[in-house]
């Protein structure tokens, strides 16, 4: 059975459709499930549950959906600095306001996990489990540097075998490891990549007979629509703090003016994103978008980085 996996859109429709549109042109798909977070960060949080619905797509709640529908004090995320709080809890009020009562009882209906079974369960055959974070918690980053034997831990909550697969979400930055037989894939993320490259994410798996297979997957969206329904929401974009360490003073001060580009890529995975989206986003508004952080500042808000 050939799987595709979609996690944290974060309500950026214009990525999950062309994430859509990919998984529909390859047309070898036999179903598509999500792992959560659906809303958060970007401005069409409803229109992005109404396009899983439209397409019958099941899922699981991430902890920015089951804090959304419970009216929690906090949307779950981890923050870097006191103005990184703030902002964020700024987007996790417009996320609350933004959603209609219907959205806001499917989120609550979501499920923590979900037991997939691709040759049924009267047979002993493989599992595909999905989670948002972890077996225990939606909560706790399931990270790739996290050892073989915290993986085991958390495959034996849910006392996986090997020939089976796990999946989850999360931290936004994909990767695929086998350890004992046993398939753990973190499927990245549709609306808000944290891996260096802007391009929405997901992962197709193919489980059933014979050996399980991962592929991870990129798409190229319309990310200059998506940036300019952010500000339009008037979601936060004004401090680059809330973005990690995205766009420094030096690097402003570095910048090249006649090109709009910095003289070179720095090392962080964040930091490249940024200009990588910088470069994309740029020339669709009708003024030069110098110095750097002010591009940031105004087009990040998708990321949430």
């Amino acid at each position: 059975m050939r799987i595709a996996l979609i996690s944290d859109i974060h309500a950026n429709l214009h990525a999950l459709d062309a994430v859509l549109g990919d998984i529909d042109a390859r047309g070898d798909i036999d179903a598509i499930y999500h792992l959560g977070d659906l809303v958060g960060y970007s401005s069409n949080p409803n229109e992005v549950v109404a396009r899983l619905r439209e397409r019958g797509i099941a899922g699981i709640a991430g902890n920015y959906d089951s804090t959304v529908a419970t009216d929690y004090k906090h949307c779950g995320c981890k923050s870097e600095s006191a103005r990184q709080e703030e902002l964020a809890h700024r987007s996790y009020e417009y996320t609350r306001s933004a959603i209609t009562p219907a959205t806001k009882q499917f989120l609550a209906g979501l499920p923590f996990s979900l037991d997939l079974r691709p040759l049924g369960g009267h047979v002993t055959g493989p599992r595909l489990v999905l989670v948002h974070g972890t077996p225990t918690l939606s909560t706790v980053y399931w990270t790739e540097d996290r050892s073989d034997e915290f993986c085991l831990k958390m495959a034996a909550v849910v006392a996986l075998k090997a020939g089976d697969v796990i999946a989850f979400g999360h931290t936004h930055k994909r990767w695929h490891r086998i350890v004992e037989g046993i398939h753990f894939v973190n499927t990245g993320s549709v609306g808000r990549p944290k891996d260096g490259d802007w391009r929405a994410g997901y992962v197709r798996v193919s489980v059933g007979t014979g050996e399980a297979t991962v592929e991870l997957v990129r798409v190229e969206y319309d990310v200059e629509s998506a940036a300019s329904g952010v500000i339009a929401a008037g979601l936060p974009t004004s401090s680059r703090t809330f973005y990690g360490p995205a766009v420094s003073r030096r690097q402003c001060e570095n910048t090249n003016r006649s090109t709009n580009r910095l003289d070179s890529y720095p090392p962080d995975p964040v930091e490249r994103w940024v200009l990588a989206v910088h470069e994309r986003v740029a020339p669709a508004f009708e003024q030069p978008l110098l110095p750097l952080t002010h591009t940031a500042s105004r087009i990040l808000a998708i990321t949430g980085v």
